[in-house]
């Protein structure tokens, strides 16, 4: 099990760019998979994109492809989602997920593949 703590959430416009950080509390989330979750108030929890443990593999959901980027340091414990031309309908509380794993190109979509979150950081892109 590891703790997951993101950061970098804020109050963005339209257009503009921002970037999440989820730090591991355990030097052995270099043997997780990961991921970012989003959710809006009365809609489940929806995948934005995923890892595989060595970064090699990443997936991404359509509706953020092309603007989104997933990625990790495991020398510094620490998984990133960088943002970029943001929209409204970005707006959420954003969640940081891993589950261990080192299957070679392995990643997890599912909310319930995933046993360690951490507590999530509003985003809000409003004009």
């Amino acid at each position: 099990q590891v703790q997951l703590v993101e950061s970098g959430g804020g109050l963005v416009q339209p257009g503009d760019s921002l970037g999440l950080s989820c730090a591991a509390s355990e030097r052995t989330f270099r043997n997780y998979a990961a991921g970012w979750f989003r959710q809006t108030p009365g809609k489940e929890r929806e995948v934005v994109a995923a890892i595989t443990w060595n970064g090699g593999v990443t997936y991404y959901a359509d509706s953020v492809k092309g603007r989104f980027t997933i990625s990790r340091d495991n020398a510094k414990n620490t998984v990133y989602l960088q943002m970029n031309n943001l929209k409204p309908e970005d707006t959420a509380i954003y969640y940081c997920s891993a589950r261990f794993g080192r299957d070679s190109g392995t990643y997890y979509t599912t909310e319930r593949a995933y046993d360690n979150w951490g507590q999530g950081t509003q985003v809000t892109v409003s004009s």
